[in-house]
This record gives C-alpha cells, structure tokens and sequence, in this order.
C-alpha cells in the first residue's frame, strides 16, 4: 500500500474510533453507521480538507452528515 492510501485509511480509523468514542459505540457499530449513513463516503471523497481538521471536527461533520441521510445520532 502507499504511503497516501496508508495515510488515509488511518486517518478513516482514528474519525471512526473517535465517532465510536462520542457516541459510546464499539468500532464495527460506528463503521456500520457511518457507512449506512453515507459518513464513510464523506470521508474519503473529503479527505484532502478534512484530515486538516481537529479530530473533534471531523467527528462533528460526520455527525451532520449522518443526520442529513437519516442517521438518528447527533
């Protein structure tokens, strides 16, 4: 894997750990919510400006991304 894909994936697994975090809910539960509520999409397709944000940035727009498709936390 390169250095950039590396760069992203770990990037992906500290907002989903930290989404997990606020929200009290194990890794593979906040995965599941963030991919069914278009957050692990929003990630990869904004990358480029969000890993430039605090973590509780990232885990502040995932939740109103979450919210605009039907997600009930937040």
């Amino acid at each position: 894997m390169d250095e950039q894909l590396q760069n992203r994936v770990t990037y992906m697994i500290y907002c989903i750990n930290a989404f997990a975090d606020r929200y009290r809910l194990t890794a593979k539960q906040a995965f599941a919510y963030l991919n069914r509520f278009k957050g692990i999409s929003f990630l990869d397709e904004c990358y480029e400006a969000e890993h430039q944000l605090s973590l509780e940035d990232a885990v502040n727009d995932l939740s109103i991304i979450c919210k605009r498709n039907g997600g009930g936390l937040g």
